[in-house]
């Protein structure tokens, strides 16, 4: 076989698509491999570069590679795409793969590979996202069908208790409705209890992690937006300005210009959307506080709140927050609220 330079490998469930080319980057090989043969095949090949899509599986692959003796290249798959040619198959796309991981503005693009400890505590975060959407869905649930019996409650997780403890006490409803009502109860009791354990185990990884710790001071970001941050940021220093990083998150506006007028538009949602609604839930929550009068208002943000309105500041300040925790992250700085009182003399 040819000298092979580079590898792009189109992954799936079952069927793997290799598509190598050489120092003069012509086509030496074109191979399907079954699940069970990939890791052999490599086995035998020599060390190469080796280019996968970030998808499901493909840290696995990664490391199963890079145990081989091989250099392996996770693309995002977004900027895989615009290299595919006409007619989408296996094939295609691994080559593709093979032509985009060459592109030399891509290579800041790469994603790290994850450890298995890693991915383990991103498991944790999705878990707990799941229960959530579940908890929502069993609490609208127990709203819904108890307003179709006249009963109804104030908003809020803490009033579907009370909820369920009027509906067991009227007699006017029939017994089976009680039943379920009951049913519903223990269902919802349950699933906070998990609700519960999940966010214990993560709050213990927050407080392990340094730089968890350090980001959850900043405000408008508890434990869960920190730890969230830690966990799936990957390597702050691959970002040249928290700009960028804000850019990665989606919180920068879509950029449709042309002859010389710029037009910028809603945010991007580029990014991880989890992530991302966590920092905006989190500016809401300081911007009402600073709504209230609580606390030391920013001039900054009070003057934006003249200006715009709630939910638009609110995406402004997120944009903020993650400047300041790509600063932290790359620089190993604490927060220190103190460098704003200059500014707030200043302005004041």
């Amino acid at each position: 076989m040819d000298e092979i330079t580079r590898i792009g490998m189109d992954t799936s469930k079952h069927v793997f698509q290799l598509h190598g080319v050489d120092p003069r980057e012509e086509p030496v090989l074109r191979k399907r491999l079954r699940r069970g043969q990939v890791e052999t095949f490599f086995a035998r090949l020599a060390p190469t570069v080796v280019g996968l899509e970030a998808c499901g599986g493909a840290h696995h692959w990664a490391r199963v590679l890079q145990a081989l003796g091989h250099e392996v290249k996770l693309l995002p798959p977004q900027y895989v795409k615009p290299y595919v040619k006409r007619g989408k198959n296996d094939a295609a796309d691994a080559e593709a793969i093979c032509e985009a991981m060459s592109r030399p503005r891509l290579r800041e693009r790469f994603v790290p590979v994850k450890t298995p400890e890693a991915q383990t505590v991103l498991m944790l975060m999705v878990v707990r996202d799941r229960l959530v959407r579940q908890r929502t869905q069993l609490t609208n649930a127990i709203r819904g069908h108890a307003a179709e019996f006249g009963v109804v409650e104030a908003k809020g997780l803490n009033r579907i208790a009370p909820l369920l403890a009027r509906l067991a006490a009227d007699e006017t409803l029939p017994e089976l409705a009680r039943e379920l009502f009951a049913a519903l109860g223990e269902e919802a009791a349950e699933l906070e209890a998990r609700l519960e354990a999940v966010e214990a185990r993560l709050l213990a990884w927050h407080r392990s992690n340094e730089t968890s710790r350090r980001l959850a001071k900043i405000p408008g970001l508890g434990p869960i937006g920190a730890a969230m941050l830690a966990m799936k940021a990957p390597d702050p220093g691959a970002f040249r300005s928290g700009r960028q990083f804000a850019a990665w998150l989606g919180l920068t506006p879509k950029d449709h210009s042309t002859a010389g007028k710029t037009r910028l538009g809603v945010i991007t949602r580029a990014g991880d959307e989890a992530l991302r609604s966590v920092l905006v839930a989190g500016a809401m929550a300081v911007i009402q506080q600073t709504r209230r009068g609580r606390g030391a208002p920013s001039p900054w943000l009070a003057g934006l709140l003249k200006r715009k309105e709630p939910k638009e500041a609110a995406v402004a300040l997120a944009n903020k927050t993650a400047r300041i925790a790509w600063k932290l992250m790359v620089t190993g700085e604490a927060y220190d609220p103190h460098r704003l009182q200059p500014a707030r003399a200043a302005a004041a």
